[in-house]
C-alpha cells in the first residue's frame, strides 16, 4: 500500500497525482515545501521516494527547496539515488532476460529514470553531502 501522509499534497506527490499536487501548489506556494507532521517528508521527498519525474519536475519549477531534510535528516537526493526495483521488476527481469533481452531493456529504462531524477535534483542545487541521522550521505546510500 505504501505510506500514508497527513499532508494531502505529500500524499498526492507520493501517489503521482499531478492534478492534486498542482491544485495544492496553486492554492498557496507554501504547500510546495510543507513538511508532513509524522516523518517530516516534503512533497519533493515524497515524489523522489517513488521516482515520479513529472511531480519532481513540477515541484522544482515551483522552486521547491531541495535541501529540506525530513526527521531522518535525509534530503530528496537520498531517496532519488536509491534503486526502486520492486519484487515484480526483478521477477520480470529474471524471466524476460533470456527472451530477446527485454528484461535488460526494462532494467536500463528504470536506471535512466533514476539518473534523470538525480540530474534534475543536482541541477536544482541539492546538497550532495547532506547526512541523515545514521550518518549516510546520498553517495554512501548508492553502495547500500
Amino acid at each position: 500500500m505504501g505510506i500514508l501522509y497527513s499532508e494531502p499534497i505529500c500524499q498526492a506527490a507520493y501517489q503521482n497525482d499531478l492534478g492534486q499536487v498542482w491544485r495544492w501548489a496553486k492554492e498557496s506556494n507554501h504547500y510546495v515545501d510543507v513538511q508532513d507532521s509524522f516523518n517530516g517528508d516534503t512533497p519533493l521527498i515524497c515524489a523522489c521516494r517513488r521516482g515520479h519525474l513529472r511531480i519532481v519536475s513540477f515541484l522544482l519549477r515551483r522552486n521547491a527547496d531541495v535541501n529540506l531534510k525530513n526527521l531522518k535528516e535525509r534530503t530528496c537526493l537520498h531517496y532519488a539515488v536509491k534503486k526502486r526495483f520492486t519484487f515484480f521488476d526483478y521477477l520480470l527481469i529474471i524471466l524476460l532476460m533470456p527472451v530477446l533481452l527485454i528484461g535488460y531493456f526494462l532494467m536500463v529504462s528504470k536506471t535512466k529514470q533514476n539518473e534523470t531524477l538525480v540530474r534534475m535534483l543536482l541541477n536544482a542545487g541539492v546538497e550532495v553531502n547532506a547526512t541523515d541521522c545514521d550518518g549516510y550521505t546520498p553517495c554512501t546510500m548508492l553502495a547500500r
